[in-house]
């Protein structure tokens, strides 16, 4: 394997294992106590998902998450690549740090307030992401309607 494979490789498992950490930091609040307590006793709508569907769904957007960011990241070096990389890096913090705003620290409103941001971040990577490399940012077209869905059922518990 050539030198530059080897290095594209390790950064694609860079950008996997930062998505996996964004990942496990926001599962760390979501977990059984939480759910059997505080979250199972809250109002729900009626298109929350079965809680089964989360850990698929999740993962095959994590999984085009780090790809894209990776794929930005492969590009050659310029200011709209240094700018999209930035925002996927905000919003893989803030999609992290989602869940502890809604299971530990039990607080719809602040959650509400980061998805929002969330949004408006990865509509702005789309965007970003396109002027780089347009794969990239079709990738993280399912991370909108999807992270909507999620942001409205907090994690589905049926």
């Amino acid at each position: 394997m050539s030198n530059g494979n080897s290095r594209s490789l390790l950064a694609l498992a860079g950008f996997g294992l930062a998505t996996a950490g964004a990942a496990w930091y926001g599962t760390r609040y979501g977990r059984k106590k939480s759910r059997e307590t505080w979250y199972r006793q809250l109002d729900k709508p009626s298109f929350t998902p079965a809680r089964n569907v989360y850990p698929v769904v999740w993962t095959m957007l994590y999984a085009m998450m780090a790809w894209s960011g990776w794929r930005i990241w492969s590009a050659a070096p310029s200011r709209e690549r240094k700018h999209a990389l930035r925002l996927w890096i905000s919003q893989l913090a803030t999609n992290a740090k989602s869940s502890n705003l809604f299971f530990g620290k039990h607080s719809p409103t602040l959650a509400l307030a980061d998805a929002i941001a969330l949004e408006g971040m990865t509509f702005a990577y789309i965007k970003a992401a396109r002027k780089v490399d347009r794969a990239a940012a079709n990738a993280f077209i399912p991370v909108c309607g999807l992270g909507r869905l999620r942001r409205g059922a907090q994690f589905g518990d049926r």
